[in-house]
């Protein structure tokens, strides 16, 4: 049997990570948000831009979003201390003429930011390639907006949060239900998937015979396609050629053992907004089922059990492990990174 637990549970560092959306930060106001173990404020200015600065004060390690910010800069409530929106220190009160530092010689950590598609993402990492900023696939008529968006505190480290949501085979157990699933209802799976340039896809196909939900909410059997990128990003995108649907679900690691979910929701169904209520208790239930899951994998690992991987329903979570690593070989050789993924078919009961 082999060990399924890694010890690669290290963060991953050159990507976009999903930090907010953008009614979380209000013109004129600040909010914290912890990003792979770093504290991040994010604020919004006085012209509307989204900024993020590092969440403590240069001088003593104050959360800087516990202070007061007039649209302009950021004021340390412990010494007054004040820093504009690109970090820039403007103020230190206690400081005369002559001593050091002056203001001119500090500055907070700024770190790249990104408000695209109703998502406020933060570039974490020594340098910025907007090229990986990911995007959702147009849904007509809605443009940019989003219908909800779902946020969920999994209790476990990244690498067990994401490899717990992309399991293909655990549909008819965990989220068993009289109106879309039945328990144990599993069905011959066959999908054809392709390397993308930081994963893979699931080739469009059309929804299994027991995805009772997606013929419920479209109002047919739509086409699907299904891609998964690093750092922990999944993309799900439905049709039925009158009606669309988009998912992107995105794994933040907050901290070793936390791990933030955040679900967004764009679609353009007829009547789609009188739905909204009903979607997000049955999203929010399939959310809080795949974090009750998890926390069960994760309370069973800390006995440090013998696991396995199986073929072919666990392909993907081998994928998973192996994008990692070889991201973070590529990024310890300064060399580009290789997608080792080959066009595949696989098989399996779901």
């Amino acid at each position: 049997m082999n060990n399924t637990q890694t010890d690669s549970d290290a963060f991953l560092h050159g990507f976009w990570y999903v930090a907010a959306v953008a009614g979380d930060v209000k013109r004129g106001k600040t909010i914290h948000r912890t990003l792979l173990g770093k504290p991040v404020l994010i604020g919004r200015d006085a012209t509307d831009a989204v900024f993020a600065l590092s969440d403590t004060c240069p001088h003593r390690g104050t959360l800087l979003s516990r202070g007061m910010f007039d649209g302009e800069t950021v004021e340390c409530p412990y010494h007054g201390w004040r820093f504009a929106t690109n970090g820039q220190c403007t103020t230190i009160p206690s400081q005369k003429e002559g001593q050091r530092p002056q203001a001119d010689d500090i500055r907070a950590r700024p770190y790249p930011v990104r408000e695209s598609n109703g998502i406020i993402w933060v570039f974490i990492g020594d340098k910025t390639d907007a090229e990986n900023l990911p995007t959702v696939p147009a849904v007509l008529d809605i443009g940019n907006r989003f219908q909800l968006h779902l946020r969920r505190t999994f209790h476990c480290n990244i690498d067990l949060a994401i490899t717990g949501l992309m399991d293909p085979a655990h549909g008819a157990f965990v989220h068993a239900s009289s109106v879309w699933r039945g328990h144990r209802d599993v069905r011959d799976k066959e999908k054809v998937f392709s390397p993308t340039p930081l994963g893979w896809r699931m080739d469009r196909h059309v929804a299994s015979g027991n995805a009772r939900a997606y013929r419920l909410f479209l109002g047919g059997a739509p086409e699907t396609e299904i891609s998964y990128a690093l750092p922990g990003i999944r993309i799900e995108h439905a049709t039925t050629g009158k009606a669309t649907y988009c998912g992107l679900t995105a794994c933040t690691p907050v901290a070793a053992d936390t791990t933030a979910v955040h679900h967004i929701m764009y679609w353009n169904i007829p009547g789609g907004a009188a739905l909204r209520g009903l979607v997000r208790l049955i999203a929010r239930r399939f959310l809080n089922q795949d974090a009750d899951a998890v926390k069960d994998m994760r309370d069973g690992q800390a006995f440090n059990p013998d696991t396995m991987l199986v073929e072919d329903a666990d392909t993907q979570i081998r994928w998973y492990f192996r994008l990692k690593k070889e991201w973070q070989q590529a990024q310890r050789d300064g060399r580009p990174f290789h997608n080792p993924i080959e066009p595949v078919t696989l098989r399996w009961r779901s």
